[in-house]
């Protein structure tokens, strides 16, 4: 198995440097609604007008902005309404985010089970972020959605690679410890290709650097804590480590020992409105 990752591996880094990975591509409505959301005189309905062509980001922005999320006094029915509610900045990075589940698809059962998995993970430490930014940090709660959803876009490459490496496909363990090992560097080469801002572009790289030393909080310390809290109370090796030792949760504002599903009442998962 060694031998096999460290081919790989080696493999992957050369096209990296080589500029020859195939990575993937944002999905076109992703480019629009960014492209839109940066323009200073782009408007609400102009936005809504550009998402409510995709019938199914449109049930599930409005969706979002009639929960617990957003704690909106009545109900929204339709999608200029939702974006009024959620704001553009919000309502765009949530479309993107979104949009980008069309990327989680494979031919193999193998890897499709993968990048499933990886997209509910990304979605549940989206919807933790969302609310530690919201509730003990200064961080936009919009961009730290963002942040927790690419977290680990980095496994697409590696997870399409397998797609045509029989061997690869064939020893599951090596898959997932290829993926652990590669995510992070290809995932940041991603951001950058898409030209993803600055606050996000290290997440992929220093989340899972437990022992990172910065001054003030920033959108990889969310994403730290949303990783460890998803695995809190389970068998994983995250859940052994002294998270008292991990200054991502001093910097975050919140305790160790502090369950983030008890310490904030939600009535309900946040985590299925992104589903």
């Amino acid at each position: 198995m060694a031998s096999l990752l460290e081919t790989v591996a080696k493999d992957l880094i050369q096209q990296i440097k080589d500029d020859t990975l195939v990575l993937p591509s944002l999905p076109e409505v992703c480019l629009k609604v960014r492209d839109l959301a940066e323009d200073i005189e782009s408007n609400i309905p102009q936005l809504a007008d550009l998402i409510i062509k995709d019938a199914a980001l449109t049930a599930r922005i409005i969706k979002v902005s009639n929960s617990s999320l957003i704690r909106t006094p009545s109900e929204v029915t339709d999608l200029v309404t939702a974006v009024s509610r959620l704001g553009i900045n919000f309502t765009s990075n949530l479309a993107m985010g979104l949009a980008m589940e069309q990327l989680f698809q494979a031919t193999s059962d193998v890897v499709d089970k993968r990048m499933r998995s990886i997209w509910q993970q990304s979605t549940e430490v989206a919807s933790i972020c969302h609310v530690l930014a919201s509730h003990y940090t200064k961080l936009h709660a919009e961009e730290a959605l963002l942040a927790g959803l690419i977290h680990k876009i980095g496994a697409l490459p590696v997870l399409k690679y397998a797609e045509d490496n029989s061997a690869l496909l064939n020893d599951g363990f090596a898959l997932d410890k290829l993926v652990e090992k590669l995510h992070p560097v290809i995932g940041t080469h991603i951001l950058k290709a898409w030209h993803f801002p600055k606050d996000i572009l290290n997440v992929p790289s220093q989340y899972l650097k437990f022992d990172r030393e910065i001054e003030q909080a920033d959108y990889a310390d969310l994403v730290t804590v949303a990783v460890l809290q998803c695995h809190a109370n389970t068998d994983h090796p995250y859940a052994k480590l002294d998270w008292s030792t991990i200054h991502a949760f001093d910097r975050v504002g919140l305790s160790p020992d502090m369950d983030i599903a008890e310490a904030i009442d939600l009535s309900e998962d946040i985590s299925s409105l992104l589903e």
